[in-house]
């Protein structure tokens, strides 16, 4: 499961899981607690997947971050969102170097870092948005629809050749029953001479 599917609903702690889709809303499960709770279209959430840091060249996803710090933690949780401003940033600056100082506040960095800590202690490192998995059905779809129309077109000649295998023969007997009425023809005509020399 990719980042898709993870979800911060303001006013409830932690991340959830996307679990069902209902008519007025979804059905949600919390990661820490494996709580399930009805979540309408009112409240405001936010879809992990969707979410990017300001850097000063570029918007770097979520998901990027997460591998990053996956990385450099080596699988392993990062330090606490609770120590001091400025371990927070140091720590920051070395996952992400470039990071807009003037738009990306602490309180910022302390989510990236919770919001991580809390999904590698629950075994979730698939930080990507399955795009992988898209591009692979793409690829099956067009290979179906390949195979389709070489099995198509294979079929079709298959057909034509029968036709024509159907043909022949008819060709065949009309050649035989034209020679068949030249010969008797030739006949009678050979028995009216020998008819009148007699």
């Amino acid at each position: 499961m990719g980042l898709e599917k993870v979800l911060s609903i303001s006013g409830k702690p932690g991340l959830y899981e996307l679990t069902a889709q209902t008519r007025g809303g979804f059905v949600a499960k919390s990661i820490t607690e494996g709580k399930k709770i009805s979540v309408n279209v009112r409240h405001n959430v936010s879809l992990l997947s969707e979410i990017a840091v300001y850097t000063y060249t570029e918007e770097v996803p979520l998901g990027t971050i997460f591998t990053k710090m996956y990385e450099k933690e080596e699988g392993k949780p990062a330090i606490s969102p609770k120590v001091s401003k400025k371990e927070l940033e140091a720590y920051f600056a070395e996952v992400l170097p470039d990071y807009d100082v003037d738009r990306v506040y602490q309180s910022d960095i302390k989510k990236v870092i919770q919001w991580y800590n809390l999904l590698v202690t629950h075994g979730y490192t698939d930080f990507s948005k399955e795009e992988k998995e898209e591009g692979t059905s793409e690829a099956a779809a067009e290979e179906n629809a390949e195979g389709k129309a070489e099995a198509k077109a294979e079929k079709k000649s298959e057909a034509n050749a029968k036709a024509k295998s159907e043909d022949k023969p008819e060709a065949k007997s009309k050649d035989k029953s034209e020679e068949s009425s030249a010969g008797t023809a030739d006949d009678k005509s050979a028995k009216k001479e020998k008819k009148e020399k007699e």
